[in-house]
């Protein structure tokens, strides 16, 4: 079942939602309609970005503890 992340452009909650076909989405904050999708990063863990040294305890690409 498809879940979605969205950010309510009027008043600015985020928040996720079970969306089945072309069902509109409205923010549960504030009933606005005016919602927009965001990326999600979800199933993303485990991606290596290319420019990393393969540490995985910091996110500097020449860290001298991890080596």
């Amino acid at each position: 079942m498809p879940i979605f992340e969205y950010k309510c452009n009027k008043c600015g909650k985020d928040f996720e939602k079970l969306v089945f076909g072309s069902q509109a989405v409205k923010c549960p904050k504030c009933d606005s309609g005016d919602v927009r999708k965001k990326f999600s990063t979800f199933g993303m863990s485990g991606v290596q970005n290319s420019g990393s040294s393969g540490c995985g305890s910091c996110s500097s690409g020449s860290c001298s503890t991890c080596h």
